[in-house]
């Protein structure tokens, strides 16, 4: 037993440095589990963490014949990591540079017309049963899935959003994206989320709202074409079922807008319904949360 006891290294003491080593590491741990979780990545992940345990295990007990087979497979186990994990890499990377240091906030969209204008499209789209997807850019820039689509760089209004979303036309089934008062593009392409946790339910631009959350600190609006509710997409997370004041809060909660934006019963035409409005479908369904 003494001898066994030999070969152990010595506990470290347990002082400030230790705990906040500690700390640091389960984070770390954390957030790559929390990346892989319900994604094709966690089969992958745990296929290569038996391949190592094995090859230390073959160490320690001394399997010659194992060792040599895994020594030819596991020195490449990093480069594997790589090309196999490269969406997940960019979106934990794109997670971290997400945290906002002591509440400073950095560029984004902060106009409280713009959030009227997309509210009353929103509302009309809604009401008319009209499929929409508009993204609204944050600290995270959105150039590359801009560069997809059609570049607009455009005054941001109700009109315009409504005339893109128009079924039947080239724009109808892309995205939008909003950087700040500029409608930058429209028919931009999105990443689909992969994750299998999510209803088989939802239809592609639900999916790709999801998608596009995940990879950046986006916010993603999406007006269901098949039952004209209102939901919103940010950090992975799909909540269904908003009404306009729901979205109001969510879009000032997101960028972080201390006072409520508050819009002018005026501003609405007589034929949409009011967010208060209990007889209007779009306050018919209660929120549903997706994680």
């Amino acid at each position: 037993m003494s001898q066994t006891l030999r070969f152990l290294p010595s506990t470290p003491n347990l002082d400030l440095n230790a705990i906040i080593d500690i700390l640091v590491v389960a984070f770390l741990v954390y957030q790559c589990l929390m990346v892989v979780r319900g994604t094709r990545a966690g089969p992958i992940l745990v296929g290569i963490l038996i391949m190592v345990s094995l090859y230390g295990l073959s160490l320690w007990a001394g399997l010659e014949a194992l060792r040599s087979l895994l020594s030819f497979i596991v020195p490449y186990i990093g480069l594997a990591v790589i090309v196999l994990f490269q969406s997940e890499i960019r979106r934990t990377l794109a997670r971290i540079g997400r945290k906002r240091l002591m509440g400073v906030i950095a560029g984004g969209f902060h106009a409280p017309e713009s959030v009227s204008e997309i509210l009353l499209a929103m509302e009309e789209m809604s009401a008319k049963k009209i499929g929409a997807l508009i993204v609204l850019e944050r600290d995270i820039g959105l150039r590359t899935f801009i560069e997809s689509g059609v570049r607009l760089d455009s005054r941001l209004s109700r009109d315009l959003l409504i005339s893109i979303f128009q079924p039947g036309l080239p724009l109808h089934d892309g995205a939008v994206i909003v950087q700040k008062e500029r409608l930058a593009a429209a028919g931009c392409f999105l990443p689909l989320t992969t994750n299998r946790e999510l209803s088989l339910k939802l239809g592609t631009r639900h999916r790709a709202a999801i998608g596009i959350t995940e990879e950046t600190d986006c916010l993603s609006l999406v007006v269901s074409e098949e039952t004209g509710r209102m939901s919103v997409a940010a950090f992975g997370e799909l909540t269904q079922g908003l009404s306009a004041a729901e979205v109001v809060e969510r879009i000032n909660r997101h960028f972080g807008v201390q006072r409520p934006v508050l819009l002018p019963v005026e501003d609405f035409p007589a034929d949409i319904p009011l967010a208060h409005d209990h007889g209007s479908p779009i306050d018919a369904h209660p929120p549903e949360r997706v994680n």
